[in-house]
């Protein structure tokens, strides 16, 4: 059985990369003069974001958080922990999350609380996928890739167990029901 036996295509390299550039024109009209910091949830977003800020032309600053709720299962723990929080300041900043995937929302539903809690000047988040039907916590995500079903989703940054990140698509698990 090779690496990606256990795996099906549900968003392939073409329709990521139409998504990104998508998001980055949008990203673009909206922040071209805001010198924003754009924060990535680590790790499921750094290869998102590596692909994002190539194609942002304008003076923006990029930051990590890590934040965790899954641990080495497939559902959400519904307790979130932080790992590393950013170094930059929050307060009177232009904030974009670049968030991986939004899948329950109580991850992101946190990160947002969090941040409002610093006094940004603006904070928006942008997510490569949605997958509405685990919402637990409704969220506003204001630049969308696109809606994934409801399968434990692993490629293009997203893991299982540490696993399948370095694949260029977006995957399901094969036997995730």
């Amino acid at each position: 059985m090779g690496f990606t036996d256990e795996l099906s295509v549900v968003t392939g390299r073409e329709e990521i990369a139409a998504a990104v550039s998508r998001l980055a024109a949008e990203i673009s009209a909206d922040y071209h003069d805001k010198h924003p910091l754009l924060l990535g949830v680590l790790k499921g977003s750094f290869i998102f974001l590596a692909d994002l800020v190539r194609q942002l032309d304008f003076p923006l600053e990029v930051e990590f958080i890590s934040l965790s709720s899954y641990g080495k299962g497939q559902q959400t723990s519904g307790k979130v922990k932080v790992g590393h929080r950013p170094q930059t300041a929050i307060k009177e900043r232009h904030v974009l999350i670049v968030e991986d995937i939004v899948d329950s929302g109580i991850t992101t539903s946190f990160l947002l609380d969090y941040l409002r809690r610093q006094s940004p000047a603006s904070l928006k988040l942008c997510s490569l996928a949605d997958k509405p039907s685990r919402r637990q916590v409704q969220i506003n995500i204001d630049y969308l890739g696109f809606a994934v079903p409801d399968k434990f989703i692993v490629g293009y940054g997203l893991d299982y167990d540490e696993k399948f990140r370095n694949l260029p698509a977006m995957h399901a698990l094969k036997g995730d029901k």
